[in-house]
Order: C-alpha cells, then structure tokens, then sequence
C-alpha cells in the first residue's frame, strides 16, 4: 500500500480483496498474490506495479469479486476502509461481494473465509440472500454462472447463519 501511495500522482482508491484481505484481517499468515481494483485509478500508479511485484516478489492482479459476480447494490458504501498512503486510499471490498464471489467459487479455502466474514460480523447471511436476490437478474451478464445452483448455495448460507 505504502509503495503504491507513493507512486501515485493523485487521488484515487484501491480496493483490496481476497488474500490481501484474508492477510489483513489475520486469517492467513500469507498470500500468493495481491487482488485489488482501482475506482477511481489513481494517476501514475499503474507504473509502480512491474516494480512493485518484483520488490515484493508478490503477483499483484487487477482483478475484484465484481469481474465473476454482480457487485451487490450499495457495494461501495459498504466498503472498509484500511488506510490512506499518499492521495490514495485503501478500502477492502465490499464483504458481501466478497461473500458471493467466493460462495459462487466454493473452493474450501473460499469456504472458509466466508464463515470468518459470518463469526466476525462482516457479512449476514440473512442480508447477503436479500443482496443477491436483488442482483439476480444481473447474472444474465456472467454466463459462467449457474444461477439456481448459487440461489441454492446462497440460500444454504443464509439457512445456516
């Protein structure tokens, strides 16, 4: 985060996700690779990334929950805030995005750190099957995406919570 703040040139925001969160938040004592997204991009920065990875001998992808799900409605309002370095701030991305990402993925890993988000607070399973009842008509745009089979899961998770 330092080093990308410092090669901004201007404001803007990166959203973390996955791993960095999971690292973030002490669920994993590491990461394989660093998956953010810029909204809006920060000036200059793309320029520190070649550098960055090889600093921290980190794969770092421009990648978010919202490019294999819908982004649930009011996502960036529910984002976390981290820190601020230089004019860029640092948001975790919205949990509930998180949540249905990984759900949709239903890796053991994914699993696992859906039911952190659940004991820490982070995410109601309740709110998460209202949120994505909302976005349903959107998954018309991800056609890799079984839509009653996540209904189903979503509606597990909620049962469950």
């Amino acid at each position: 985060m330092d080093g990308l703040g410092r090669a901004a040139k201007g404001p803007g925001s990166v959203f973390l996700t996955g791993g960095a969160t999971a690292v973030l938040f002490g669920w994993r004592e590491s990461t394989l690779d660093v998956d953010f997204k810029f909204d809006p991009e920060p000036p200059g920065i793309f320029e520190s990334i070649p550098r960055l990875k090889n600093e921290l001998d980190i794969n770092m992808e421009l990648v978010a929950p919202s490019d294999f799900v819908p982004a649930l409605l009011g996502w960036r309002a529910r984002c976390q805030f981290i820190a601020k370095h230089g004019p860029v701030d640092f948001y975790h991305f919205d949990f509930y995005t998180q949540a249905l990402s990984k759900i949709e993925r239903s890796h053991t890993r994914d699993l696992g750190d859906v039911r952190l988000m659940v004991e820490e607070g982070l995410v109601e399973p309740a709110r998460l099957r209202e949120l994505f009842l909302e976005a349903q008509p959107a998954l018309a745009r991800y056609p890799a995406i079984d839509p009653e089979g996540l209904r189903k899961r979503v509606d597990e998770w909620a049962r469950e919570g």
